[in-house]
């Protein structure tokens, strides 16, 4: 006798249609309405614990370092927290982290001290990050936007013009976080802004000239009113497709700026001030004391002045943190031990397939060789396993393969040859 055909009875479809079925006592559930009502349960969960705070909140101002340092929609992390969640997918970078911590957890006590009747009013310490492509700038604040409470937009610096050019205006900063906080002013007016790409507006150049500089020190003008906290009327939907919208004010006092840059070259305008301020007989010990590998260490506020920044903006970004070059060490931890690390994902990517990826210790060092060849950071791993993978991606799915192991001359020859192929092809 032929098998009668099953439904789910949450949404109705057949056995055939979904990729299996829970059978209970009296019914059946799908795996997609499973996954479902588990987001559902989430959020419900999480809109509940974010009213119950708030009201505990309404009710009164308990000081007990258990109790009253609390966000929207739960307890605070600490900054050893916020760390501690940071190395889970950010290898290395200690100095920045405990920066970016430490900065992310007096935001959150300066928006609840701004809801209290206390005389002593606590600025905010908006953070410039200088360091090489690759060292995990943009990661670390895509990161620490996965666990914050507060809206957190990433905006690109590199688009930005003065008001009147093309190009998009400064206030779309602020367009992007009122997109994330939903277009709840009151939310978007306690976020967090990551402004990427921070060196592209540095001053073309220190001689002056008959045009102006929209692209460089116009905009590090325009930026000054955000840094420093003021009204700005912003455009719901962008200010250039949209001229008749009703703008939107946003108060930018508790906004706080996280500013990110690799600042090509500044490695040489640190060496000019180091030597410069040694003569004489101390000259020769005090280089031995330098490490020239890591200058980004010694930088200072008139290192970001030389390379173009204006005095104005370097005074509104008083944190100043740098991020650690990466080492043979650094990039070989990065292409495994994360959890979203660049080896996981390919693993991931072929389990779907139903083949089991696996890889040599030596082909591993090889990729990070060839990553540190090319000098791109961990970016160039990417591009490297990449290459190393594509030709096995687009073959074995097609395929009754259920296993590849990667050894050091399958690396070698699949990366060498896809790179002897677009030298050829430029």
């Amino acid at each position: 006798m032929k098998k009668p055909i099953q439904y789910c009875d949450f949404c109705g479809r057949s056995e055939r249609e979904v990729s299996f079925l829970l059978t209970g006592v009296s019914g059946m559930i799908c795996g997609d309405c499973v996954k479902s009502a588990e987001a559902i349960l989430k959020d419900a969960i999480k809109n509940g614990k974010g009213q119950d705070k708030s009201q505990g909140k309404s009710q009164g101002n308990s000081q007990s370092k258990d109790s009253h340092l609390r966000g929207n929609d739960g307890v605070l992390p600490f900054p050893r927290d916020i760390k501690a969640f940071l190395d889970q997918y950010v290898i290395g970078q200690d100095d920045a982290k405990r920066y970016l911590s430490v900065a992310v957890y007096n935001h959150y006590k300066r928006l609840m001290q701004a809801d209290s009747d206390d005389d002593v009013e606590i600025e905010k310490s908006n953070i410039i990050m200088v360091g090489a492509t690759g060292t995990g700038k943009t990661l670390l604040a895509k990161t620490i936007a996965r666990m914050l409470k507060v809206p957190f937009a990433i905006v690109d610096a590199t688009v930005l013009t003065e008001a009147g050019y093309v190009g998009e205006d400064i206030e779309s900063i602020l367009t992007r976080l009122l997109q994330v906080a939903d277009y709840k002013i009151k939310d978007a007016e306690r976020g967090i802004v990551f402004i990427d790409e921070i060196d592209k507006i540095a001053r073309k150049s220190d001689n002056p000239s008959i045009t102006r500089d929209v692209s460089g020190e116009g905009v590090q003008q325009g930026l000054l009113k955000l840094l420093e906290g003021s009204i700005i009327n912003v455009p719901p939907q962008g200010g250039r497709k949209h001229p008749d919208q009703p703008m939107i004010a946003i108060d930018t006092k508790n906004i706080l700026f996280v500013c990110g840059g690799a600042f090509d070259g500044i490695e040489r305008k640190i060496s000019q001030r180091l030597n410069t301020q040694v003569v004489g007989y101390t000259s020769p010990a005090h280089n031995t004391a330098i490490d020239k590998n890591n200058m980004l260490q010694y930088i200072s506020p008139q290192d970001l002045k030389s390379f173009g920044l204006i005095p104005e903006i370097i005074g509104r970004m008083p944190v100043l943190t740098y991020l650690q070059p990466l080492d043979k060490a650094a990039l070989r931890a990065i292409l495994t031990e994360p959890k979203n690390s660049i080896i996981k994902q390919y693993i991931k990517m072929f389990e779907m397939d139903g083949v089991k990826l696996t890889f040599d210790e030596a082909a591993l060092e090889f990729v990070v060789e060839k990553a540190i060849e090319f000098k791109l950071g961990a970016r160039g791993l990417r591009s490297i396993t990449e290459n190393m993978m594509i030709d096995a991606m687009f073959e074995i799915p097609s395929t009754e393969q259920k296993e590849l192991h990667v050894t050091l001359d399958y690396a070698k020859n699949h990366i060498e040859k896809n790179a002897l192929q677009y030298a050829v092809a430029s």
